[in-house]
């Protein structure tokens, strides 16, 4: 669910195609995304040995440990990109504003929160051109609660 008003439109991010924009300010740690209607979650290994595998992990999120949701229906919080310095910090499924954010920010997150452990995204980032490999479960929990901590002081 996404909690203030937004719009997708055309990404500012090269290669990106659309984007989550938010539609009025958002104050510095306040929640902008939270998870709901949850069908489920899935082990890593579950997604892989599935037949259609290739078609599922690019809608597929890591949600804690080594659960996944998978959302090939494609709401419009998939909408937020990948960025290494975020608009949006990803914590436990739920997207922080990284600072306080005016209307028309582009809402991003660090993919590498989101992806199974040493997975690659077969994209770069946009600004740096470095490769986005994805966390351990404890550098990302250990990373992005560091992060909210600090946003919230």
């Amino acid at each position: 669910m996404i909690l203030p008003r937004y719009h997708i439109g055309p990404s500012s991010i090269t290669g990106a195609g659309k984007g989550l924009f938010l539609d009025e300010p958002v104050a510095r740690a306040r929640v902008i995304v939270a998870p709901d209607a949850i069908p489920g979650v899935h082990s890593f290994d579950g997604i892989l040995s599935h037949p259609d595998a290739a078609s599922l992990l690019p809608a597929t999120v890591r949600w804690f440990e080594d659960r996944y949701t998978v959302s090939p229906e494609w709401p419009d919080e998939c909408y937020i990109n990948h960025a290494f310095l975020p608009t949006g910090l990803w914590h436990l499924g739920f997207v922080f504003a990284a600072a306080d954010l005016a209307a028309g920010t582009e809402i991003t997150v660090d993919y590498r929160h989101l992806l199974a452990p040493g997975q690659e995204e077969d994209f770069r980032d946009a600004s740096s051109g470095e490769r986005i490999i994805g966390y351990s479960w404890s550098d990302s929990l250990r990373a992005s609660t560091l992060a909210l901590a600090a946003l919230m002081a």
